[in-house]
């Protein structure tokens, strides 16, 4: 019998899991055998119990993972984990294959099949298995909780007795799905929101959750392959940053959403900027994984500069991991469905889903974006002793 095999995830903040006691249970209806990690809920509110009456075989980790033939992770294995799985076996998983190049060269060279997830065409028909838009999502509403959690004022505009206080401004830098989110929370609050974003198809969609669009003249086109958005020319980010300058200085909190996948995240936001903003003001840098839109940022740190706060929470999924967990189960199962057909685990070399998902098989790398990369020899002969 096909084995899958879910482990408890280990990085330190990482409090998702790649599946829930719904998606085991679809799984073991679709005749695989889930092995759930003991614990592997308990940080996501999904007890060990849940997965057992779900039809999931609760296990240890030190036999699992050398025994399985599908693996579901949400973050990359450790350096330690990689040594784990079987050559042949089948690993999803958010593995940032720009930034984890060594990792995913040792994992192909022992010829694990990885699935990036990050990777999923941003198409209509990938919906249901885009985990960056679900994650996004999660990322897009807790940073405004953040902001509204550390603004020494309301969001909403109020009516008292002793006058009336002014709603908070809130600018969204990015209008992708973690962007509109954001405006969509902050308008939920009673927010002010004017969005800024370097696609101007995106104007629509802005105005039509509440927001106020920030023209930007002359704008190129920014529209990437699947739905991305891609690097503009820094003159266009210079005139970008003279028109938010002043819609920044205004503002009581801004949120920061761009990000260019496999690049440093673009700066939007400069020192000069943020001395520009009141103080009290909040920043939420959403980017700040990949080095941040804030000039000032630091990952997993709040910077006070100026009176002004900047918060770079690098994996806020994780803080709401119960529905992140679900979401990101879901499009894993579903992204399986494509692969698992009469309970054979193959892979449909003709599904551009699949494909476009797929990194490296039977030793090399395969994805278009990394298929000219080698994976050393060194590499390849570590795997072959072990």
């Amino acid at each position: 019998m096909t084995t899958l095999f879910v482990p408890r995830e280990i990085r330190v903040g990482e409090r998702r899991v790649a599946a829930t006691p719904e998606s085991a249970k679809k799984l073991v209806q679709a005749g695989l055998e889930v092995a759930i990690e003991r614990g592997a809920g308990h940080e996501a509110g999904f007890p060990d119990a849940a997965f057992s009456a779900a039809g999931a075989r609760l296990v240890d980790a030190a036999t699992a993972w050398s025994s399985a033939d599908i693996l579901f992770k949400v973050a990359p294995p450790t350096p330690e984990e990689a040594e784990l799985p079987r050559s042949g076996a089948y690993l999803f998983a958010l593995l940032d294959p720009h930034r984890n190049g060594e990792l995913v060269e040792r994992l192909a060279a022992r010829g694990v099949v990885l699935f990036a997830m990050e990777l999923v065409p941003r198409t209509t028909r990938a919906q249901s298995m885009d985990v960056l838009s679900s994650q996004a999502s999660i990322s897009g509403y807790k940073a405004v909780l953040l902001a509204a959690g550390r603004l020494g004022k309301y969001f909403p505009q109020l009516m008292t007795a002793a006058g009336t206080i002014q709603p908070a401004r809130v600018v969204v830098l990015g209008a992708g799905v973690a962007g509109l989110q954001a405006l969509a929370t902050a308008r939920r609050l009673g927010a002010v929101v004017e969005v800024s974003d370097v696609r101007a198809a995106v104007k629509e969609q802005v105005e039509s959750l509440g927001g106020r669009f920030i023209d930007l003249p002359q704008m190129p086109s920014a529209e990437g392959a699947g739905g991305y958005a891609k690097e503009v020319s820094r003159e266009f980010l210079d005139q970008q940053r003279a028109i938010l300058t002043a819609r920044i200085a205004a503002a009581d909190v801004v949120i920061t959403t761009a990000q260019v996948p496999g690049k440093k995240a673009p700066v939007l936001l400069t020192r000069a900027m943020v001395e520009a903003m009141k103080p009290g003001a909040v920043v939420v840098d959403i980017a700040a994984a990949q080095g941040g839109n804030c000039e000032l940022t630091r990952a997993d740190e709040e910077v006070i500069h100026g009176g002004v706060r900047i918060l770079g929470p690098s994996n806020l999924p994780a803080t709401l991991p119960a529905d992140a967990s679900l979401l990101y189960a879901r499009n894993l199962g579903n992204l399986l469905q494509l692969l698992w057909k009469d309970k054979v685990l193959s892979i449909p070399e003709s599904d551009d889903v699949v494909m476009g998902t797929l990194l490296a098989r039977d030793g090399r790398f395969v994805h278009p974006a990394f298929a000219a990369a080698s994976i050393p020899a060194t590499a390849a002969a570590v795997s072959t002793l072990g």
